[in-house]
């Protein structure tokens, strides 16, 4: 058995939100957490509901293959080098066969991202962007307007965000008071892609027991990758996707400060694939999925950097030149949407930290913004490469199959492009 922690904490919230519900009426609505069965099945088949586990990643990655990337990768080489962050996974596999809506097939789940951690209720600076719209991110028109992310990212299905914003409301509810006037309110960040053609998406499979566990399990240090969380069911240049990291460390002479980017990664036409600038995809036979750009990405980018939210926003813009390395030209049906923050300046939010409220941060010359662009860029290019090459062959419902990146493949057209050495 697995069960949710029941926490404590400061009050959380930028300030009251008029007209809200009083936090003794909304718990009253949300009921008593209970324990649930957690069955792990390390085979990613038959019935399973479960974290990742925390530890190692324990799977392939593209550098492990010998692909060359610009940039040098933090010690992870995962949006976790950035200090404080903590990522956490529910994978939920269960069932196959023909499609029965409310049962299954199912290939979905649930992601996290805490800034600073899930102990902590300090917001970051943060903003956002939408290079192209077809998708959601909930919470963000206030992301903009106050230049602050109060508690994690979420990214899931594109049915689920609902419960996954409610979830994580409850949650938090849970962790903090109410403030002296009794109010608590939320606006959570909660991202989607669409996993129907694997996953019963119309079945709501996601639970708010499932997001609890992600919030939970949320660890920092090496990030599962692939078919994991919200990634679960993901499709990437019509090869199977999901949730991919990747890191870079700026030299000492442009403040060695850390970018971090985690990807959920659905997105893409196999023709246009690229990896390491070879047009791979249209080298590797096999079955396709739809032959055309549709689908979504969620990309979130964390730096321990002194940015301001129009920074910020800024850095957000470059992902998609990330995107673009790898192929990417943002159809149509693509939701493709990027939220960057900053750990840097604790307690810029908090009145207690300036009860005149007069806020003293740091920030950084825009002209000295170029290499967390760059960063950016490289972080972004590798992280949707890692979530290809962690993601096996999977088949969902009505025996639609998807298949992996094949490895071995994409060595022997690296090499016939001199991209990587026979031996390398």
């Amino acid at each position: 058995m697995s069960g949710l922690r029941r926490g404590s904490g400061a009050r959380y919230g930028g300030g009251r939100r008029g007209g809200g519900l009083r936090a003794a009426a909304l718990l009253g609505l949300l009921g008593t957490w209970t324990l649930w069965p957690v069955h792990a099945d390390a085979t990613g088949a038959g019935d399973s509901t479960a974290p990742a586990p925390a530890g190692g990643a324990g799977h392939e990655r593209a550098r492990d293959l010998g692909i060359p990337f610009d940039g040098r990768p933090g010690r992870f080489n995962a949006i976790t080098d950035v200090g404080g962050v903590e990522v956490g996974h529910t994978t939920i596999i269960r069932g196959e066969g023909k499609l029965v809506v409310g049962q299954g097939p199912v290939r979905t789940g649930v992601t996290a991202v805490f800034p600073r951690g899930k102990a902590s209720l300090d917001p970051v600076f943060a903003d956002w962007f939408t290079l192209n719209g077809n998708g959601e991110m909930t919470g963000t028109t206030w992301v903009h307007d106050s230049g602050f992310l109060e508690g994690p990212v979420m990214i899931t299905n594109t049915h689920s965000v609902g419960v996954v914003r409610d979830a994580v409301i409850a949650w938090r509810l849970r962790r903090a008071p109410p403030d002296p006037e009794g109010y608590a309110w939320s606006l959570p960040v909660v991202a989607e892609t669409w996993d129907g053609y694997l996953n019963d998406v119309n079945g709501f499979h996601v639970h708010p027991q499932d997001v609890f566990h992600a919030l939970d399990s949320a660890h920092g240090g090496a990030v599962e990758e692939g078919s994991v969380g919200g990634g679960t069911g993901m499709i990437c240049n019509e090869f199977k996707g999901g949730i991919g990291t990747a890191s870079r460390i700026l030299d000492a002479k442009y403040g060695g400060y850390s970018v971090g980017v985690l990807v959920q990664c659905n997105y893409g036409q196999r023709s246009e694939l690229r990896i390491a600038g070879i047009p791979v995809g249209r080298e590797i036979g096999g079955p396709g999925v739809w032959d055309d750009d549709v689908g979504s990405i969620i990309v979130v980018v964390a730096t321990d950097a002194p940015l301001i939210p129009p920074q910020l926003n800024r850095v957000a813009r470059r992902v998609a030149l990330g995107l673009g390395r790898d192929g990417s030209y943002s159809g149509d049906g693509s939701g493709d949407i990027f939220i960057a923050f900053s750990t840097a300046n604790p307690g810029a939010a908090s009145s207690a930290s300036a009860p005149a409220g007069v806020r003293h941060i740091d920030m950084l010359a825009n002209e000295q913004l170029n290499p967390l662009f760059l960063a950016t860029v490289q972080a972004t290019e590798e992280a949707v490469v890692n979530a290809m090459v962690a993601a096996s062959t999977m088949t969902g419902v009505d025996g639609h199959t998807v298949m992996g990146l094949p490895h071995d493949r994409l060595r022997e057209i690296l090499q016939k492009y001199h991209r990587i050495s026979p031996g390398g």
